[in-house]
């Protein structure tokens, strides 16, 4: 498991970087930011919708796999490309309007031939679906439009970095089960050891950028490398909060992983769950930042 958790790990961050580089050198040349990473972006979040409905499935709620996408995709377009500089009144409309459309026709799809088993509570997953994947995935595209493409790949690597922590220092010293009802292999010296990487691997990766930090992101966005540390540890703390979310939908539907379908690693839902909740936690504390510097 591990020998291919660090094949697989090397792949998948050689082509997330690959990703990146290509959707920023786009960007450069034709001013259109998000034009890679916007579709991968989008086709990850889709099959992680189709492992969504295969645990709703194992607890006996018959999700339709092409309602629950085209709610996952209107949740991530509506986050995703709603201007920020939009009237605030205008930016909840679309969202609001965006949850209204997903409910309104989930209600009309699953009570169609006039069916009304199970229909509320097959609204109701997919309801979870768009706010889930949809709405928490699409502002990682929000922070692609705002921000440069390297930026949202430090996010990623810093919040993944907890993870790789959280799993080799828990594996070496862990002893002290963390929620042991839930994941019963998550100890809190694995915790405390995957945020301390991520805080390291954010004061680094800052320091590393030097003065170019705001050039290559943001002009209104200066970090220091005491920012980057704090930023790396609220993701590690929220991003392994996303991982437990993610295994309290498992749990429930009594499996391990959400699929089979990255070998050593298990579902796509399994590799985005700590990202889809840094995501907007990464968003609004960026824009903090921005705002008082």
């Amino acid at each position: 498991m591990l020998h291919l958790r660090l094949i697989m790990g090397v792949i998948l961050i050689a082509a997330i970087i690959g990703a990146v580089w290509v959707d920023e050198f786009v960007a450069q040349q034709w001013n259109v930011p998000g034009f890679v990473v916007m579709p991968v972006l989008l086709a990850m979040g889709l099959a992680a919708g189709r492992e969504l409905v295969f645990i709703f499935h194992q607890l006996g709620v018959r999700l339709s796999p092409w309602v629950t996408s085209a709610g996952i995709a209107i949740g991530f377009l509506a986050s995703g490309l709603t201007p920020r500089d939009v009237q605030a009144l205008s930016g909840i409309s679309i969202v609001c309007t965006a949850g209204a459309v997903v409910l309104i026709g989930a209600l009309v799809f699953y009570s169609r031939g006039r069916n009304t088993h199970g229909v509320a509570i097959a609204a109701g997953g997919t309801l979870v679906a768009f706010v889930y994947i949809g709405l928490m995935g699409g502002f990682l595209l929000a922070l692609r439009k705002e921000h440069s493409a390297w930026l949202m790949l430090g996010i990623l690597l810093v919040t993944k970095s907890c993870d790789i922590g959280a799993y080799f220092t828990g594996m070496l010293i862990g002893k002290h089960k963390l929620i042991p009802w839930l994941s019963p292999k998550k100890t809190w010296e694995g915790l405390c050891g995957g945020v301390v990487a991520s805080t390291a691997v954010g004061a680094l990766a800052v320091w590393a950028a030097g003065d170019s930090i705001g050039a290559v992101t943001n002009p209104d966005l200066a970090l220091a490398p005491w920012q980057g540390a704090l930023s790396g540890l609220i993701f590690g703390v929220v991003g392994q909060g996303g991982d437990l979310v993610a295994s309290l939908l498992k749990r429930d539907a009594g499996l391990k992983d959400a699929s089979k379908a990255i070998p050593g690693f298990g579902g796509i839902l399994d590799v985005i769950d700590s990202p889809l909740a840094v995501a907007p936690v990464a968003y609004w504390l960026f824009l903090a930042m921005a705002r008082v510097q």
